[in-house]
């Protein structure tokens, strides 16, 4: 099948390579003439594991295109997917300007009959406005053409995209009409081999669905990390908690981790877009106004163990302090609305130098920052470390922020004698508290019982 694909982000440049890979003919569009360029020389412009071997393989096997030339994306097509971006506006609600944009590039060329599928995640009701943007280009023209808008919200998780599109749990197609639901079944075949993957709805059911399933996930997070909160207060430990709640099928053991709050470029963005739409209807949805507030006050959790580890904000002034972990997750380069960039932000405030490592996003992270701050007053209290040995090499203490596998089993003996003041603040308790107390560390967690000092 010829299938066009508008927009190279995460969401457009993984279907396309999926896509491609399974024997379809992919076209994939960007209007970011540079981008193009680094997909034509074989660069990858985001850090997703798998991904440069299937882009290089399939372009090389003349199934997978590059353009900027929307002449040629809807030329090609059959079926053309929507994923360009939809961050967030300035009053929370999901900015369309890009998918409706596209909307009228494609209603200005189509002359035959085509389905368009948004595969960005949008507000309820946008494939009635996506469906209007392209017949007004249509009728602008004179011209008569059949076309199909459809819903097919992507349930893509960073760092393991490539997995999730291959091997889905679930294939969402929101269609109100039969001819098209059949084309997509045909295009998803591959993908349902073993049972039946794919659920048929109406089109604003599914649009709202992957707004629901990324609401539920932010809330089973911010949900236990208040528990993580009230739990040191009382003496508990969130581990044995999550492990006991996670047990019962009716709940399950997944997103019940306590950390430093949620991230990345979906939560926080759908979070809000939803409260807004609800917003717009009249309703206030009270459960996710409070996952908002959760997540916001517990990106600052472990600055605020650090205050007191150091008896007060007052004497950071001239500590160093490690990070081990920029990212929002593992396994990304993803810096929105990463943890990490309240925590340092909050260093930096109160004087406090910051060496930082990362596997992969340690460039972007230094971006976002020059950004900021600027390229010289970055540099006067921020340090980008080759490895994670060097970040803390001369630090006063080390801070856990992001769980990549190359922190789980650090040498506890040479950071007792590495740090100077022997304390590690774990953000994602990743390590038995009383396995770093017997090197000699002290030991702060998220909502852990014991908070282990040095044996």
């Amino acid at each position: 099948m010829k299938i066009s694909v508008i927009g190279t982000g995460y969401v457009g440049l993984v279907s396309g390579a999926c896509f491609a890979d399974v024997g379809n003919n992919v076209l994939c569009l960007d209007i970011n003439a540079s981008k193009i360029q680094m997909l034509k020389d074989g660069q990858i412009p985001i850090h997703e594991p798998g991904l440069d071997s299937m882009v290089i393989a399939n372009a090389g096997a003349g199934r997978l295109h590059f353009s900027t030339s929307y002449d040629d994306a809807v030329a090609h097509a059959d079926v053309i997917f929507l994923a360009v971006g939809t961050p967030p506006d300035e009053d929370g609600s999901a900015d369309l300007t890009h998918i409706l944009e596209a909307a009228r590039q494609i209603g200005q060329r189509i002359d035959k009959p085509i389905v368009i599928v948004d595969k960005s995640t949008v507000p309820v009701g946008t494939a009635d406005l996506v469906r209007q943007a392209v017949k007004g280009e249509i009728d602008k023209r004179g011209a008569q053409v059949a076309f199909t808008v459809v819903s097919n919200p992507e349930f893509l998780k960073e760092g393991a995209a490539i997995n999730d599109f291959m091997r889905p749990d679930r294939i969402v197609v929101g269609s109100d009409d039969q001819e098209a639901t059949t084309l997509m079944r045909q295009l998803y075949a591959p993908f349902s081999r073993n049972h039946e993957k794919l659920v048929v709805m109406d089109v604003r059911s599914a649009e709202l669905t992957k707004y629901a399933a990324n609401a539920m996930l932010a809330t089973r997070i911010s949900f236990m990390n208040e528990l993580a909160n009230l739990a040191e207060l009382l003496g508990a430990d969130i581990e044995a908690v999550r492990q006991g709640i996670g047990m019962d099928p009716r709940i399950g053991s997944q997103f019940l981790y306590a950390g430093m709050g949620y991230g990345g470029s979906c939560f926080p963005k759908d979070v809000k877009a939803l409260v807004k739409t609800a917003g717009g209807h009249g309703q206030q949805l009270h459960i996710l106004e409070a996952t908002e507030r959760v997540n916001d006050l517990q990106k600052n959790v472990l600055y605020r163990k650090v205050c007191r580890f150091f008896d007060g904000e007052a004497n950071l002034r001239g500590k160093t302090i490690a990070l081990w972990g920029l990212s929002f997750k593992p396994n990304t380069d993803d810096m929105r609305e990463a943890p990490s960039l309240v925590l340092i932000r909050a260093l930096f405030a109160a004087g406090a130098r910051v060496v930082a490592y990362d596997p992969v996003a340690s460039t972007e992270a230094l971006r976002v920052l020059n950004a900021e701050h600027g390229e010289g007053k970055c540099a006067e209290f921020l340090t980008i470390a080759a490895s994670a040995e060097e970040a803390v090499r001369g630090a006063d203490v080390l801070v856990l922020v992001t769980e990549w596998k190359e922190f789980r089993s650090p040498d506890w003996k040479s950071l007792a004698q590495t740090l100077k003041h022997r304390a590690v603040f774990d953000g994602r308790n990743i390590y038995d508290p009383h396995t770093v107390a017997a090197a000699g560390l002290a030991y702060e967690g998220i909502g852990r019982a014991v908070q282990a000092r040095a044996q």
